[in-house]
């Protein structure tokens, strides 16, 4: 039988840190087994969060990088309730295959739990649900377009 390693593989950390650099991301996570590594320029004010946690089903290492830079929202003036968020940092894609049709486009009215984009993350294709049933009012993002976690993705009223 394999040992499973239960120490924190600090290259990868350091790897981690370099893409932000290079890339001009915020925030990184890597989720393998039952490790996951989140790396960010700044952890929130408000947010304490242990290096490991007991009660959490995976353990959590969270490094900081630069310091904090000025967060701009996007999308300022629309009702965050109807902003569908990137829940990873990733590469956004709107349709399944290239030259295939979009999963959705404006003025489409979409079910909730519906395909509505891929966010591809570590060479893995993940599907992005419609959070609520509603009209596609606005979409955000383009195809190809690097996405942060938090990052409004498309408007669904």
């Amino acid at each position: 039988m394999a040992e499973k390693k239960t120490g924190i593989d600090q290259a990868l950390i350091r790897d981690l840190a370099n893409i932000l650099k290079e890339t001009d991301l915020t925030e990184i996570e890597v989720e393998q087994d039952a490790m996951r590594i989140r790396v960010s320029r700044a952890a929130p004010a408000a947010m304490h969060m242990p290096a490991y946690s007991v009660a959490a089903p995976a353990p959590v290492a969270v490094a900081a990088a630069a310091p904090a830079e000025a967060v701009v929202p996007a999308v300022a003036a629309r009702d965050p309730k109807n902003t569908v968020a990137s829940p990873m940092v990733g590469t956004s894609y709107l349709s399944p295959a290239p030259g295939a049709r979009p999963f959705v486009e404006v003025g489409q009215t979409v079910k909730e739990g519906q395909t509505i984009l891929i966010i591809e993350a570590m060479k893995t294709m993940n599907q992005i649900p419609a959070p609520r049933s509603g009209k596609v009012t606005e979409i955000l993002v383009t195809d190809a377009q690097p996405v942060e976690f938090g990052e409004a993705l498309m408007i669904i009223e």
